[in-house]
């Protein structure tokens, strides 16, 4: 409890993080369509954030080396407030692109010194407490950072002044924490297809999963308005598809630790990849079933599709030393934000040539095509010795120090005998 306690601040800027970009991911497509931006611009939005949020992976360990944890902190929280608060000044869908790349990189940084500062405090034996800990404070903000959006008018200046409000209060609790700033974790040299070579199913896995969770959460706000939800209703099939995936890590690791991984997968794709056709179906008109049906289709979604990156995530930690999971961290997150940064654009353009529904097309047959892949593999390749499944959030490449104990054990891999 007296360590939860000394961390507080670090998991009270975590929460208001996570709210306030959390929330500005779906208020900017709603927003937009309020202002008469195509689908493709909403996605060029979304692209914007992935792309900027690649970028502050990479570079702003450099941020924190040279500045410290406090003051790089309040560097990329006062740059993300100064992103949010821009969007009244141009309603310009270019100029918001533009912004949310900022958006993006500030995100990624204020998560690389949270995490780093996490990593400093944690030994073996209170590793899955604080782990466990973080991982509520992390869905939970997703939740509140959807249900903040029923409150709001879109592409109003007052609304995305209260979400910069939120993002501010991510700034004050690590201002004046008395704690110890910590050494930033020593990073590797960046590799961004270690995961490939380690792993070519996990490489693939989590691009699908970057391309669904990325069309799903910046997209499918457009694909909830023309279903006709109102705003309030929005943030609620938002918010139930989050609930879906926080339940969900909970079978899909039982089934993870108990199973092959791959057969897990296999699973999750064919749930997921069905799924999306349903949604692309007539019955998702609320004048033949009601708005019930939309919520426990959003429910189902991030019950398939959340818990995919961790499986792929645990499937490719198995395949290499303790030493090199920071490594391995950082090429998922560079695959991931590849999915998700190209996904939006695509989606955006099926929705302005097919229609809202046929977004799930996409998603779909990336789903397929990792299914078909997951049989491939299995056959190809035996499975390896496993680490125990974790809940793996896509935030930093230093989450990876979190979840390593602090001495590896096991026997080393040549990571370009592509095992997985």
């Amino acid at each position: 409890m007296r360590l939860l306690i000394s961390l507080s601040a670090l998991l009270l800027s975590t929460l208001f993080v996570q709210m306030g970009i959390g929330s500005l991911r779906p208020f900017d497509a709603i927003s937009g369509q309020a202002l008469g931006f195509t689908s493709v611009e909403i996605g060029f939005l979304a692209s914007g954030h992935f792309a900027g949020f690649l970028l502050g992976c990479i570079f702003s360990p450099y941020l924190v080396r040279r500045a410290g944890h406090s003051r790089a902190f309040a560097v990329m929280a006062g740059a993300a407030v100064i992103s949010i608060i821009a969007h009244p000044i141009l309603p310009d869908a270019m100029f918001w692109t533009a912004i949310r790349v900022l958006s993006g990189f500030s995100v990624a940084g204020c998560y690389t010194l949270i995490e780093s500062w996490l990593q400093a405090k944690i030994s073996n034996e209170n590793r899955g407490r604080l782990f466990s800990a973080y991982r509520i404070v992390d869905m939970s903000g997703q939740i509140m950072a959807n249900a903040i959006i029923a409150t709001l008018t879109p592409a109003s200046y007052i609304s995305y002044n209260i979400i910069g409000i939120v993002m501010c209060f991510a700034i004050l609790p690590l201002a004046l924490t008395q704690s110890k700033e910590p050494e930033l974790p020593e990073t590797a040299r960046y590799e961004p297809f270690f995961a490939y070579r380690v792993s070519p199913l996990a490489a693939f896995g989590v691009i699908v999963a970057g391309l669904s969770t990325a069309t799903f959460g910046s997209v499918g706000p457009i694909f909830a308005i023309a279903v006709g939800l109102d705003l309030s209703q929005i943030a609620l099939f938002l918010v139930v598809s989050v609930i879906g995936g926080m339940i969900s890590q909970v079978p899909a690791g039982i089934l993870a630790d108990r199973l092959s991984r791959r057969s897990v997968l296999l699973v999750y794709s064919i749930m997921a990849s069905a799924l999306c056709l349903a949604m692309m179906l007539p019955i998702m008109d609320l004048r033949v079933m009601g708005i019930p049906l939309v919520y426990v289709m959003s429910f189902l979604f991030g019950l398939t599709t959340y818990p995919i990156y961790s499986i792929c995530a645990a499937h490719a930690s198995d395949f290499v030393e303790s030493d090199r999971m920071i490594s391995l961290s950082a090429s998922l997150i560079f695959l991931y934000a590849s999915g998700a940064i190209i996904s939006p654009l695509v989606a955006g353009w099926i929705i302005d040539r097919f229609g809202a529904p046929m977004m799930f097309s996409l998603i779909s047959a990336a789903h397929l095509s990792l299914m078909l892949y997951t049989v491939y593999r299995n056959f190809s390749r035996p499975a390896e010795a496993r680490r125990r499944y974790a809940y793996i959030p896509r935030t930093s490449l230093f989450i990876a120090s979190i979840l390593r104990p602090r001495r590896g054990n096991g026997k080393a891999r040549d990571p370009s005998s592509g095992n997985g």
